[in-house]
């Protein structure tokens, strides 16, 4: 067992971003560095600054990091230019970031081929963008680009490159298998040869699944002496994606004995993030992923199962609280009640349901999940239906009808135009309300009519905002008569920011169940008194 440090790096931000299908918001981007900063990683990567709108907005009203360093991503200035007037450089050094990381080629080929500039004129370019983000920021890295083919090709200039940033002032030398086609034996053995010049505490490692080796390069990487790793959240990124902290984190931990900015309180946390992560880009979680998986720890009945409860250690290589996960073997009723009660102390909640509510919580979570509910991303939702199984909601109003309306039409200067209306009668006590109200869209509309009808009962719900809003279709096959689950992220003035969800074959119904838990626990937490009826 190593004890020595390990510095975590995460590109989620501008390499997950590149995975197919994934598009992150400005308040993805939020809300993921934030839940990377609490987890204990010690650098977060917020992206390219100029490369994007979305990546602008983040940068010019950056999250406030309590542990994790921010750092904006770029690449070296170009041929010909000074790095202080290099437009593509600017943006960077206009930011309010705590890092700059730069990456530059390291491959002679490229540099030739690709840049069309000499070798020397590289090192420069290397040399002057590293000096002049150091008189900008605290710390830089370089990424040395291509690495492990450009050491193949011509070790003594790849070498020539990461010497030009050292004597520039990086902290950090960041080896990339840009291609993801370096085999673990590769890269044990060119490490070794690269400490030989620059020491272990200086480099770093990044690389890519293109053979599925990702995760295996970056522990040999880390065996053969880099002390800094870097990857993304679940493994996302282009390609095949990158290095997965997921599982590098608990094996780097847990297996190899290596020490991070991660305790064991926050690699508890680390299945309900993964799985967190993938509902807020409406995937689904992958129930065979390492460690985190919902069956990373399951076994089916028979040989194993029996086994498992009498020596869960011969069948499970490690205790699955460790990474907040649970062993799935047919659980018995003390199993699940200490399970829920895991979750609980996880999300803060200081409840403590006797035998009769446990059975019945854990009937509920089964019955709802079956038909599509999922709670991983959604833990208001989640608090909502605990409580309301030990009967600690008070109904704070009940729903008579609603109706949306869609109209799509000419106005007059002969602009197409779509408005959307929402009416709304419900009963707060012995009061009833009739509210109309138009939105930007019907779920739009229809929270603005929920709250105008509630707003004189419960001022506090003119500070609560609707932030986010998400669908997946659960049953593609159905066509347009598939099951959607819907999720809205709600913040309101005072900070407070959480998920609810909502399931049915009309994303009208499965998107009004979601507000309805959402101004519920705005209320609840509020303190707010229920009328009498």
């Amino acid at each position: 067992m190593s004890g020595e440090r390990l510095w975590l790096y995460d590109t989620t931000l501008r390499d997950g971003a590149q995975t197919q299908g994934v598009d992150f918001s400005q308040a993805d981007k939020l809300r993921i560095a934030r839940d990377l900063d609490a987890l204990g990683i010690d650098y977060v990567e917020g992206g390219w600054p100029g490369a994007n709108p979305t990546d602008d907005g983040f940068f010019a009203d950056p999250p406030e990091l309590r542990r994790a360093r921010l750092c904006a991503f770029g690449m070296t200035r170009r041929a010909g230019r000074s790095a202080a007037n290099d437009p593509a450089l600017a943006p960077l050094l206009r930011s309010k970031a705590d890092v700059i990381t730069l990456v530059g080629k390291t491959s002679l080929r490229q540099v030739k081929g690709a840049l069309g500039v000499e070798g020397d004129e590289n090192l420069a370019m290397i040399g002057d963008s590293l000096r002049e983000a150091g008189a900008r920021v605290p710390e830089t890295m370089f990424d040395a680009e291509h690495f492990f083919d450009g050491w193949k090709e011509d070790a003594a200039f790849a070498l020539a490159c990461l010497e030009a940033a050292l004597e520039a002032g990086a902290r950090w030398i960041v080896l990339c298998d840009t291609n993801g086609g370096t085999l673990p034996h590769e890269i044990g053995r060119i490490v070794e040869e690269v400490m030989r010049k620059i020491p272990g505490e200086r480099l770093g490692i990044h690389t890519h699944d293109d053979t599925e080796n990702a995760v295996a390069n970056s522990l040999t990487a880390v065996r053969a002496g880099v002390r800094q790793v870097q990857g993304t959240l679940n493994g996302l990124g282009e390609r095949c994606g990158n290095a997965n902290l997921v599982s590098l984190l608990p094996t780097l931990v847990l297996k190899m004995g290596y020490e991070t900015g991660v305790d064991a309180e926050g690699l508890r946390r680390l299945t309900h993030l993964s799985r967190t992560f993938d509902e807020r880009l409406n995937r689904t979680p992958d129930r065979h992923a390492a460690y985190v998986g919902a069956s990373a720890f399951a076994h089916k009945a028979g040989l194993h199962a029996s086994a498992v409860a009498k020596s869960p250690a011969f069948y499970e290589h490690i205790d699955p609280s460790l990474v907040g996960n649970a062993r799935d073997v047919l659980v018995s009723g003390q199993a699940g009640r200490s399970n829920l009660l895991a979750r609980f102390d996880e999300m803060g909640l200081d409840l403590v349901p006797d035998a009769e509510q446990t059975q019945a919580i854990l009937a509920a979570i089964k019955e709802r999940e079956a038909r599509g509910w999922a709670y991983d991303g959604a833990s208001a939702s989640f608090e909502l239906l605990v409580r309301r199984e030990m009967g600690g909601v008070p109904d704070y109003f009940a729903l008579m009808s609603f109706r949306a309306i869609d109209e799509r039409r000419f106005n007059a200067k002969g602009e197409r135009v779509t408005l959307s209306e929402a009416t709304i009668k419900l009963a707060v006590g012995k009061e009833h309300f009739f509210t109309v109200a138009e939105g930007n869209g019907p779920v739009n509309a229809l929270d603005h009519a929920l709250r105008q009808a509630l707003s004189t009962t419960y001022p506090s719900l003119g500070h609560m905002q609707l932030v986010d809003y998400k669908v997946r279709i659960l049953t593609p096959e159905a066509g347009t008569a598939a099951v959607t689950r819907v999720i809205i992220e709600s913040a309101d003035d005072e900070g407070r920011v959480w998920q609810t969800v909502g399931v049915s074959g009309n994303i009208i119904d499965a998107s009004y169940m979601a507000l309805h838990d959402a101004i519920t626990w705005k209320l609840l937490v509020d303190g707010a008194a229920a009328p009498s009826s």
